[in-house]
């Protein structure tokens, strides 16, 4: 961590990590056995995350799948995952990882693919055309907030790069599939040293038509915001959530064996507007892990969110 996000973190993050893990001890034992309700349920009931709308981010098994594609896929619809989001085609064409897909049935219905910078709408198209060829819903811009000279801090670079999310999104729209963004924690830093920050440029100044947010609750949680004031702040525009466990030290987790209180964030999921449950952890296969360990952790956050009650 940098001393700025140490800092933010200790300030507002630390205590409420502290009561996210105990109320998640007490949400978990209370819901496991109750009966099965809609996602995003609220009040008496519990809720659940419906088995078809939970993902899998495959960069979390990024070098498992360069090393056996079949394999690794098959492995996923053995778990029981019906659906993937994409981290690029792992050196085939988008028809041959789609074939790939197929033969296990498993159905890619996101994808992260960076928009061009600067803009370039015919390679954008091209991108387009093979989302379109996977029959996917979603294509997602996975990362913005560093350049060149490290951590972006102005914010006539944010707002430029808000214009050129509307501008995907128009493209996207008119090609049948819905455009978001992906966050990290680098949109939360204050711009221009003042209180403004990417996140409040990014969300304000794209169109929600456009552009919708799909959030990624660790690196929110390491901003230190908290995911439910996220969504209270953006309703009805988070379609996508990437479930992903942050560890006591900050670093990441399998699902379920970290701080974060899942349960309590779905609570809100249809005030959201959510529709897929991504599971994603972004050192799955990295050394110390191997990358077999990272079945382990695609298996471990597919039973955590199918078994999940809230």
């Amino acid at each position: 961590m940098t001393e700025e996000q140490r800092t933010t973190l200790t300030r507002r993050g630390a205590l409420r990590a502290a009561t996210v893990a105990a109320a998640a001890g007490a949400v978990g034992a209370v819901g496991l056995g109750a009966a099965p309700a809609s996602a995003g349920g609220r009040g008496g009931s519990h809720g659940r995350v419906p088995r078809d709308n939970i993902s899998v981010q495959l960069y979390t098994l990024r070098d498992q799948l360069s090393a056996d594609l079949p394999g690794t896929l098959r492995a996923l619809a053995d778990i029981g995952y019906t659906r993937v989001e994409h981290a690029g085609f792992v050196g085939r064409t988008a028809a041959q990882f789609k074939a790939a897909l197929d033969a296990v049935g498993l159905r890619a219905t996101s994808g992260h693919v960076g928009i061009p910078q600067p803009f370039d709408a015919a390679a954008w198209q091209a991108a387009l055309a093979d989302a379109r060829l996977l029959r996917q819903r979603y294509i997602v811009h996975p990362f913005f907030g560093v350049g060149a000279n490290g951590v972006i801090r102005d914010s006539a670079t944010y707002r430029a790069f808000a214009r050129d999310l509307n501008k995907a999104g128009a493209l996207a729209k008119k090609a049948g599939l819905r455009f978001g963004y992906h966050n990290h924690h680098f949109e939360f830093f204050r711009l221009d040293g003042g209180t403004t920050t990417g996140w409040d440029i990014l969300t304000n100044e794209t169109d929600p038509d456009l552009v919708h947010l799909e959030v990624d609750l660790f690196w929110v949680t390491r901003g230190a915001h908290d995911p439910v004031d996220v969504i209270r702040e953006n309703r009805g525009r988070i379609k996508q959530f990437h479930v992903k466990d942050m560890n006591d030290g900050g670093s990441f987790a399998d699902v379920g064996d970290g701080l974060i209180d899942f349960a309590r964030i779905f609570q809100h999921g249809r005030e959201a507007g959510i529709d897929e449950f991504i599971v994603e952890r972004d050192d799955a296969g990295t050394a110390p892990r191997t990358p077999a360990q990272s079945i382990d952790t695609a298996r471990v956050g597919y039973n955590y969110l199918a078994n999940l009650r809230f």
